[in-house]
């Protein structure tokens, strides 16, 4: 190999590494885009198909675009009685849930989280276990209770079940916050006057909002898609949720796909709006709490 040769052989020290990098900077937001469409693609085909009429997407299930605009569809939806009943029903119990878990959370996850006490591990072990039973291995029991109390097909049946089924997760992510949290903090709020509630409203509440935002939406969002229960307690047609509602627009005697579709192009709003509202905090508090 002659002298020019080898000049020729030198490469500049690190190109490969700046190569790799400028080809992942062009490829990794590819790939973003690619698994984003994958998930997206399912809401896209719901958006088009309520667009088309109820026999088009019959007589050519495997077309993307409809063949025939169909532009009413989501004013048919809304001026239906029926689904702004279901609406109303879903907000109703979805949000009172919700406010129930985080009321009865926060004071079970602050006392087991500063306070040691006779049966305290048993106690946050039982917490768990009542995560491991789902609502439709438990619907029979359910039902018999609630028809006992006379309270099937009524709103607080629907909401303290709801409720009961996702307080586990919601102490369990509190418990984390307030154990991470330095016991000096409360110390400096007792010096300056405050009583044990106070701190913990003043002090400790702000401290553990990534938690209390995870609670929220995770509470929110089961309730909300909650089914079994809500078709076995809920018998009234105005009183039913969203997700027992929306089946009546196809059944064995009527078929409106069109307005399937759309319901459920506006069903899913409320927890996206929810969502894109807090986001920036649930983030955080995925992890935040997990780590003393």
């Amino acid at each position: 190999m002659t002298a020019l040769d080898e000049v020729r052989d030198v490469r500049p020290v690190g190109t490969s590494s700046r190569g790799w990098r400028s080809a992942r900077t062009v490829l990794l937001p590819f790939v973003g885009l690619l698994v984003a469409l994958a998930f997206l693609a399912p809401y896209l085909v719901m958006l088009l198909n309520a667009f088309r009429p109820s026999d088009d997407i019959v007589q050519a299930p495997g077309s993307l675009l409809p063949r025939r605009w169909q532009w009413d569809t989501f004013s048919q939806v809304l001026g239906d009685e029926r689904f702004i009943g279901w609406l109303k029903t879903s907000l109703i119990v979805a949000g009172a849930s919700t406010a129930l878990v985080i009321v009865v959370a926060i004071p079970a996850a602050y006392f087991t989280a500063r306070f040691r006490f006779r049966g305290r591990t048993a106690f946050l072990l039982l917490v768990l276990v009542t995560q491991m039973f789902s609502p439709t291995a438990l619907v029979v029991g359910i039902y018999r209770e609630w028809f006992n109390l006379n309270m099937v097909n009524t709103y607080g049946a629907l909401i303290l079940t709801n409720a009961a089924f996702n307080l586990a997760f919601a102490v369990w992510i509190l418990h984390g916050f307030f154990s991470s949290i330095p016991q000096e903090v409360e110390e400096a709020a007792h010096l300056d006057g405050c009583n044990r509630f106070t701190t913990l409203i003043r002090v400790m509440l702000p401290l553990t909002v990534p938690g209390l935002v995870t609670a929220v939406i995770f509470t929110f969002i089961a309730a909300w898609n909650e089914y079994v229960v809500a078709l076995t307690l809920m018998i009234d047609e105005d009183k039913k949720p969203l997700p027992v509602g929306l089946t009546s627009y196809v059944t064995g005697y009527e078929q409106h796909w069109d307005q399937l579709f759309a319901a459920s192009i506006i069903a899913i709003i409320p927890v996206v709006v929810l969502f894109a509202l807090i986001e920036k905090h649930l983030v955080g508090g995925l992890t935040a709490g997990s780590v003393k």
